[in-house]
């Protein structure tokens, strides 16, 4: 079994979905806008050969000269591989489609499941001081997301407002409840985060019902809603947190900061 401990209590969250454009990456570079807001110390690791999130904070495709794929294959620095951004506080690990091969390699490696774990356990990123890690997973259940549950203390679960999304769930959580039996006995569901609300619409508020019924309090009270500057951000490689600051998709992200961090404060006392 791993050991979990660090010289700096780092919170290390997992950003999963296996279903597609559900706000996974928009929710992992936005909460970590928020939580950089607040002072805290934030690594993103973008785990998704698309590098949609290293994209959408501004890292361009020549500067990922080493990327997640060194990071989990190779014997990497953490001075060498993370990059700031142009957010303070926040930093990345970014990622290419190099990435999308690491099933293939891994399958061979007796600890493939642990590499992401044993990385970011390294004693250098103490140095880094950071408060948080977010993991941006790939839309699948596959062997990138099975490291970033094993390295994680906690999975995150954007759920879109739509029909069937608490359906799509029951896959994941009984993927949480495997690694859980075999890799990772403390990791637990942070919390699901209802993401493309519309509150005009009757099926949003149906979901909504349905997931507090089923799930009661791992929904978290913030519901992110469908707003067009979350999706306008990305295009200008910035959180929607700096692109419009007063828009109701950056509120938002800034209040499921503040729930989160409030989880956490209530859980040590």
């Amino acid at each position: 079994m791993p050991d979990f401990s660090r010289s700096k209590e780092t919170k290390i969250i997992a950003v999963a979905n296996q279903k597609g454009g559900v706000g996974k990456t928009t929710t992992t570079i936005n909460l970590g806008a928020a939580l950089a807001e607040c002072g805290r110390n934030v690594l993103l690791v973008d785990l998704d050969p698309q590098g949609n999130a290293s994209t959408g904070l501004g890292i361009e495709n020549e500067d990922r000269d080493l990327t997640t794929y060194d990071l989990l294959l190779g014997d990497i620095a953490p001075d060498e591989i993370v990059q700031p951004t142009n957010v303070d506080n926040l930093s990345i690990i970014p990622a290419t489609t190099d990435l999308s091969s690491a099933d293939i390699e891994l399958t061979a490696n007796e600890k493939r499941s642990f590499l992401l774990h044993d990385a970011l356990r390294q004693p250098a990123f103490d140095a880094l001081d950071l408060d948080y890690i977010l993991i941006d997973c790939p839309p699948s259940l596959n062997i990138l997301t099975v490291n970033a549950m094993v390295a994680a203390h906690s999975v995150l679960v954007p759920l879109q407002s739509e029909f069937f999304a608490l359906e799509g769930l029951s896959q994941l959580m009984m993927t949480v409840r495997e690694v859980r039996q075999s890799a990772n006995k403390g990791l637990r569901i942070e919390g699901i985060v209802l993401t493309m609300y519309d509150r005009r619409n009757n099926l949003s508020q149906q979901v909504e019902a349905d997931a507090r019924e089923n799930l009661r309090d791992l929904v978290f009270k913030t519901m992110i809603p469908r707003n067009v500057r979350l999706s306008e951000a990305p295009s200008y490689a910035m959180p929607a947190l700096d692109y419009d600051p007063l828009s109701k998709g950056s509120v938002a992200y800034r209040d499921l900061a503040q729930e989160l961090i409030a989880r956490e404060q209530s859980e040590k006392v």
